[in-house]
């Protein structure tokens, strides 16, 4: 997709123009670390596709879109040291290669350094910007806890599930769609619709995400294979497969929950439920129903269909990777 290869390439040039260069070198230097190996850096592209769609001035959002990528990547800080992971992105940690308090607090300097890309905006679409931002991230950190919940919360429900991926990852992707249009000037109700695609977008980015997990290609994904089973994550897959399972099966299931080990044994065996029962496909097709949500708040947009298909293509991009 050509159109990608053009944002991206917007970006980087942006963030090698905004390369931190501050002192003391050894906090700004895990942050430049981590921005280095941005992956495909996909919000921030959001931020410019929606500003683009409404005819907006591309210059204007490329700050924003920083701080969107900034953001994103102080998140990412955090999570890994929650989750004591040890890759992210095929290459070792911030908190492993520089130690977990230089993690902590790049992790802090990134999110102040984003907020300081909206101050170039005209105070009431600053304030307009700031306060998506500002909500996003306070309902990201609910989502944080949500899952860091669920790890020894007995039962989650399917809802709560959902609840807690909407706002973990599902809003951002939201948020970065919104801000692009704000800083358009596209209408309430238009900005509205763009904000729920991105939101079902990125609960289906997030649920294959689950996916990929456990059945995804591990060197192509990045991370360590089941990561979310060792963590005794209670992803979809898990949901589905509680749903599904035999009595057997159940037990099974809460023998190798009530327990924090990275054991081939406990990978091996909830990986075997988790086929018998038929996870796999019943996963595949939440995300196709997400995928399809997200389809119909885009076509409520009052804009070209010719204007929609980059957006098209970019869901359909995210949603059948391999990696």
């Amino acid at each position: 997709m050509e159109f990608i290869d053009q944002y991206q390439e917007i970006i980087a040039k942006a963030i090698e123009k905004y390369t931190f260069r501050d002192k003391p070198e050894e906090l700004y230097e895990p942050m430049n670390y981590i921005i280095s190996h941005g992956g495909k850096r996909l919000r921030p592209i959001m931020v410019l596709l929606a500003c683009d769609l409404f005819g907006g001035d591309l210059k204007k959002a490329i700050k924003p879109a920083l701080a969107i990528e900034y953001f994103h990547n102080f998140t990412l800080i955090h999570d890994d040291i929650m989750d004591e992971a040890p890759l992210r992105r095929n290459v070792p940690t911030i908190h492993t290669v520089y130690g977990l308090n230089t993690g902590i607090l790049s992790g802090d300097g990134l999110l102040l350094k984003a907020y300081k890309f909206f101050e170039d905006l005209e105070p009431e679409l600053y304030k307009a910007c700031v306060r998506v931002f500002t909500h996003t991230g306070l309902l990201l950190c609910e989502g944080q806890q949500y899952d860091i919940n669920f790890e020894t919360q007995p039962n989650v429900t399917y809802e709560e599930y959902i609840r807690m991926i909407t706002y973990k990852t599902g809003v951002l992707s939201a948020s970065s769609f919104e801000i692009g249009a704000l800083i358009a000037g596209a209408p309430f109700k238009d900005a509205k619709n763009i904000f729920n695609f991105g939101k079902h977008i990125g609960i289906a980015f997030q649920i294959m995400d689950d996916y990929l997990d456990v059945f995804g290609n591990q060197k192509d994904f990045g991370k360590k294979h089941a990561g979310d089973i060792y963590e005794n994550k209670k992803t979809v897959l898990y949901l589905l497969a509680r749903e599904h399972a035999t009595p057997a099966e159940l037990e099974e299931l809460d023998f190798w929950y009530s327990k924090k080990t990275d054991n081939v044994d406990k990978i091996y065996g909830v990986e075997k439920i988790l086929r018998r029962t038929k996870v796999d496909e019943k996963t595949l097709r939440l995300v196709e129903k997400h995928n399809e949500i997200a389809h119909d708040y885009l076509m409520k947009i009052e804009v070209s269909d010719e204007k929609k298909k980059p957006f098209i293509e970019l869901a359909n991009y995210l949603l059948r990777r391999e990696s």
